[in-house]
């Protein structure tokens, strides 16, 4: 894979994220360069996800900024500079380019495999049906899933329904994708097909941001790993820097168990 050395694809600077009186982000900070993959590791309640779905707007951060490809997420600055709320269009327009793969698969479970992967370009894309489903055919070949175009989700395995929803993010034609422990729901027999396909996403030089709890997979896919502990961003690094040599205490003790 290749990795720019340009302005990143995500810039995070001092993210904040609170519930209430209940802080969950402490001021974490992360740049992700185009082409790059990094997997977020740590403790269940690390804020993780929360970080995450900051990265798309499906969290309102409360202080810092998020920029994806040089465009802030969720907010706009006025002409003195000053940030504002963005408009729910721009924020809607901005997210289409960011593929998210949830933990639950989130399919419609009244449309068939290919209504799920054309039903985005189409509505919201305004992509011609013929381009979608063309584009759609290939993405289902590419995930191993080129029979099962007029299934139902609900004939299919977990694994199955997760490539699918892998290939639905990938439909928008996205700069970015960002996995929610895709694996965290499946059988252990089908957890292998998944992250086959994202290994292959990987090399194929998609930016991706990875909450995992498959430090096999971490160590092997990811061009730096990340470690979380209660709302912070503790420690990143290389592979062999992070699982190998940790400089963190807590970084050590998480791994000691997990590993």
């Amino acid at each position: 894979m290749s990795i720019s050395s340009g302005a990143p694809m995500v810039h995070a600077v001092d993210v904040v994220k609170r519930y209430g009186r209940n802080e969950i982000l402490h001021g974490v900070s992360m740049d992700v360069a185009r082409g790059e993959v990094v997997c977020i590791i740590g403790p269940s309640g690390s804020g993780k996800t929360t970080f995450l779905r900051c990265i798309n707007h499906l969290e309102a951060i409360d202080d810092g900024l998020i920029e994806v490809d040089g465009e802030l997420i969720g907010y706009r600055r006025d002409r003195a500079g000053n940030l504002k709320i963005d408009s729910e269009k721009a924020i809607a327009k901005r997210r289409q380019q960011i593929g998210f793969v949830f933990q639950r698969f989130n399919l419609w479970p009244h449309k068939t495999v290919l209504d799920n992967l054309i039903m985005g370009p189409v509505k919201v894309g305004g992509v011609p049906r013929a381009d979608a489903i063309a584009y759609a055919e290939e993405l289902l070949d590419k995930v191993g899933l080129a029979d099962k175009r007029d299934v139902y989700p609900g004939r299919l395995s977990g694994g199955q329904q997760q490539r699918v929803g892998i290939a639905r993010a990938l439909a928008m034609r996205p700069k970015l994708m960002l996995f929610d422990e895709p694996t965290s729901a499946l059988d252990p027999e089908t957890i292998g097909d998944v992250l086959d396909v994202m290994r292959n996403l990987a090399a194929g030089g998609m930016t991706m941001v990875v909450v995992t709890h498959e430090m096999g997979f971490a160590r092997e896919v990811a061009n730096r790993v990340a470690v979380m502990d209660q709302g912070n961003l503790i420690e990143i690094g290389t592979p062999d820097a992070v699982f190998g040599n940790p400089s963190h205490k807590r970084t050590q003790e998480f791994l000691s168990k997990v590993l």
